[in-house]
């Protein structure tokens, strides 16, 4: 089968109090740490937001943001069925792991529990936008690009994804390191390799 001609059409990074889309600035955060900050300056409105945990938080932001195009969305006029996510993470939900550890103790918290998987963030994310495709959640010691471009890739290649949001959401020690792509058919863009998607982190 002849495979698919795939490209890096968006991508996003949020670096400490600077959110950067296609490489240029489109927000500052005055207190980097704080998701809901950033939140309120852009915007959105989506009350479940603060409900969710840090990790849900930033993976939320970062897709709201790419994916955002206008008065509409990237993924406009594209079958959701065929819309897939490819998630990694390192430290995954272990805060509210912890929190919710100590609250067994006493009784444990449902509002809590919700948010001991790391893939939750990709279930915000589709709940959020009614993606429907298929999804893979990792969980690795750093950003592992090989891994994330290798399970995109079969994804659009061999199961028929029309697109697929990608990349990379880390929360810890309230630190967070965030970088989203959005892979398309077609000649727009980048060629999606690994070392593209690696440089972008990088930039």
């Amino acid at each position: 089968m002849e495979q698919a001609n795939l490209k890096i059409s968006h991508w996003l990074h949020i670096k400490g109090d600077i959110i950067l889309k296609d490489g240029s600035p489109i927000a500052s955060l005055q207190a980097g740490d704080d998701p809901a900050e950033a939140y309120r300056n852009m915007q959105f409105v989506y009350p479940k937001f603060f409900k969710m945990d840090p990790l849900c938080k930033w993976a939320w932001l970062a897709a709201e943001s790419l994916l955002k195009k206008g008065d509409g969305f990237l993924y406009d006029g594209l079958d959701k069925n065929k819309i897939a996510l490819v998630l990694a993470t390192a430290h995954g939900c272990l805060e509210v792991d912890k929190k919710y550890n100590e609250s067994i103790a006493t009784i444990a918290s449902p509002a809590l529990f919700v948010y001991t998987l790391p893939n939750i963030m990709l279930g915000e994310i589709c709940i959020r936008h009614g993606f429907k495709g298929e999804q893979a959640c990792m969980v690795q010691d750093n950003f592992v690009v090989d891994e994330i471009w290798f399970w995109a890739k079969d994804l659009m290649d061999r199961h028929n994804m029309e697109a697929c949001l990608c990349g990379w959401a880390d929360v810890a020690d309230k630190r967070h390191d965030v970088c989203f792509f959005w892979i398309t058919r077609g000649n727009a863009g980048q060629a999606f390799s690994a070392a593209a998607m690696q440089n972008l982190y990088n930039a």
